[in-house]
Formats: structure tokens, sequence, C-alpha cells
């Protein structure tokens, strides 16, 4: 049994590389990267569905759920770290990078407390699994992913995480310690005009 790791979608804010609201919702592209999505997992035989609550993971989880006939868990835990008064400003005009910054911006996250919001994630995450005794598909996002490749998982020897993770990105790991991981940041399903797009932004 196998624990699918999902970032969500691509957003119109991803793309033009501002640093995200909460709100966020998927743009076209994310939207059509969500359906393509699904089509891959429909034969994954998923017998439960683990979102973050925000709406572009939410938005990109309902198509999963359509295409299983499953119910969708959601969960805060799962956010995106929260950046504070930095969300909705254009990331290159910042003159730093945030996501590296250990400190908490004005209202928002530090690292320390991201980092252990994230561990509480994966503990849920487990338990959530044991509770549906088989596949489980976990949409969130991409600091969340990293932190949990980073921390929590097993990566082959030699191998560490991507630095950026794609939108509707594909990681699997195995549900029992040390969680090893299957396969990592994969876009297999995305081809042409929906192919994910290095240049934007993940993780803010």
């Amino acid at each position: 049994m196998s624990i699918y790791l999902i970032r969500h979608g691509e957003t119109a804010l991803n793309a033009a590389r501002v640093v995200q609201p909460a709100d966020t919702p998927l743009g076209d592209r994310g939207r059509a990267q969500a359906v393509e999505l699904a089509k891959r997992l429909q034969s994954a035989n998923l017998i439960g569905i683990y979102s973050s609550d925000l709406e572009r993971a939410s938005q990109t989880a309902m198509p999963i759920a359509a295409a299983t006939g499953l119910p969708i868990h959601y969960s805060a835990l799962l956010q995106e770290r929260n950046f504070g008064d930095l969300r909705g400003r254009p990331y290159d005009s910042l003159g730093f990078d945030p996501i590296s910054a250990p400190g908490a911006p004005p209202n928002g996250e530090s690292t320390e407390t991201f980092e252990a919001r994230v561990a509480q994630a994966f503990a849920d995450i487990l338990a959530h699994r044991r509770a549906v005794g088989g596949n489980l598909a976990v949409v969130t996002h991409g600091l969340v992913v990293r932190v949990l490749l980073q921390r929590h998982l097993s990566l082959a020897a030699g191998s560490a995480a991507p630095e950026r993770l794609g939108n509707t990105s594909v990681t699997i790991f195995d549900t029992h310690a040390p969680y090893q991981v299957q396969l990592v940041n994969c876009t297999a399903h995305l081809e042409g005009a929906l192919m994910d797009d290095g240049r934007s932004l993940a993780g803010v």
C-alpha cells in the first residue's frame, strides 16, 4: 500500500510569481492539470482522499473525488506555509527569499512553526491511512511536500528532495517506516500545453 503525495495545480499567481493569498483558486491550466491528474489516479486503487482545505488544493482534489467516487477529508494542517503580509506581493520584488528565511514574516509562520505543523500533518496522514486501510491520495502544497521529503520520508541513497515541486506532481511513498519514497515529483500525466512551467513559483 502507498500514499500519493500531490501538489495542487497551477494558479494564475504561481505563473505570475506572486506570493499567494490563502484563497487563491486554480487557473484554467491548473483546472485542466487536475483533470489529467484524476485520470492518472483513477487506476491507483485509492480508497481515501485527504486534502488541504485551501481552495487551490481543494479544487485539485475534486476531480480525483469525481473520478473515484471517494469523499474528500480536509485538514488545515496540510495548508501551505503562511507568509503573512508578504502574500499578494510579487516574489521578485521582495529582495530576499522568504522560503529560506527562518524567521516569521509579519503575521506569518516561521520555519520552525511551519515544520512543527507539517510533523503534525504527517502523523495525521498516517492515522488517516490506517483508518482507510489502503492507498491514500494527499493533496497539499509545494513546501509541505518538500518538508515531508526532507524530514519524514526516506529517499534513495544519494538523492535529495527537489528544490521545486511541479504543479500536480505525484510523489509516492510506502505506508510503513522508514516510509521509503518510490517516486518523486512526477508529472508524466501532463503533456503539451499543460506541462508544468518550471519558471512559476512553488511554495509561496
